[in-house]
């Protein structure tokens, strides 16, 4: 790997990133050394090696290969290309925070056996952190209220399992099972996550079309599919592309117990005291209880994780 130069190009773009610059995010780990990040060019000029990048010959998504061959789709996946690559504090964030997530993931898409790279559509959706869209839409697979809960997701004033990794994830992997039963093409069916299995299937019976490539859509969903195709590439050959991180910089989660709870808590910090942790971890742990108390469970029991 040649040797890195930042220059100020890209100390620019880098910190007009405006999820970069986002306000501060809680953290479930200890400090970790800092990254390196290698983005070279031998005159210093970012603009000139970010032209220099080679676009990859072939992007596939759940084994699907992208159509690269038609002229417009690969000018989209062009724009995804660079777009991502003008903001490589994003990236970076990204795969910091794959370290946390993806182990969670991947396993879930094994037991339920779902293609592996279901897991780049959350990194798509939310960049991995619990973000609120405007429309409502909240947590890693960003659902809405009414969407949420047809999926079995319980969402109250005290309870958002939205927020909930694990289900959550459960709950995104059967709305996209649901539309993949329908098309037989999980690329459909990832649009349909972000438009709806039913607009999907609208505009193939209107189109007369099979394939995601062939369907004129709106700019969003236009750009969902290639967007999470690119974002997989970047993340799984992010050395090609200039990122190197150090595994030992990637983020982790902390040694956890459960604890089964089957009645109210009006009190979380001081539950948390008595239970030898803090309200902060409670809350960091567990970002799907919403309040400082918690009425009696609905279903059973609350699951909370503490430190181990």
């Amino acid at each position: 790997m040649q040797t890195i130069i930042l220059t100020s190009c890209f100390v620019l773009s880098f910190l007009l990133s405006t999820q970069f610059v986002s306000c501060a995010e809680p953290s479930k780990i200890r400090s970790q050394p800092q990254t390196n990040v290698t983005l070279k060019n031998e005159d210093g000029n970012y603009a000139r090696y970010l032209a220099s990048l080679k676009f990859p010959d072939y992007l596939s998504f759940c084994g699907e290969r992208v159509p690269l061959d038609i002229p417009e789709v690969r000018e989209r996946a062009e724009r995804e290309f660079y777009i991502n690559l003008q903001t490589p504090g994003q990236l970076i964030l990204y795969i910091k925070r794959a370290g946390r997530y993806f182990p969670l993931f991947e396993k879930i898409l094994k037991e339920d056996n779902a293609p592996d790279d279901l897991k780049y559509l959350a990194v798509a959706e939310s960049a991995l952190y619990m973000a609120r869209s405007t429309k409502d839409a909240v947590g890693m697979w960003q659902f809405i209220p009414a969407t949420g809960k047809r999926m079995g997701l319980q969402i109250d004033e005290y309870v958002d399992e939205r927020r909930h990794p694990e289900k959550s994830t459960r709950a995104a992997i059967e709305y996209l099972r649901s539309g993949y039963k329908k098309y037989k093409s999980w690329t459909l069916a990832a649009a349909g996550y972000n438009m709806g299995h039913e607009n999907v299937g609208n505009n193939l019976d209107f189109q007369e079309k099979t394939s995601f490539y062939d369907l004129y859509l709106n700019e969003e969903t236009s750009r969902y599919v290639l967007r999470i195709a690119m974002v997989k590439e970047l993340m799984e050959h992010a050395d090609k592309y200039g990122l190197t991180l150090d595994k030992q910089t990637v983020y982790r989660d902390t040694a956890v117990k459960m604890v089964s709870w089957e009645s109210q808590i009006s009190d979380l910090s001081e539950w948390a005291m008595k239970h030898g942790t803090t309200y902060k971890d409670v809350k960091i742990l567990n970002p799907w209880i919403l309040k400082r108390n918690l009425p009696a469970p609905k279903n059973g029991s609350y699951q909370i994780l503490i430190p181990k």
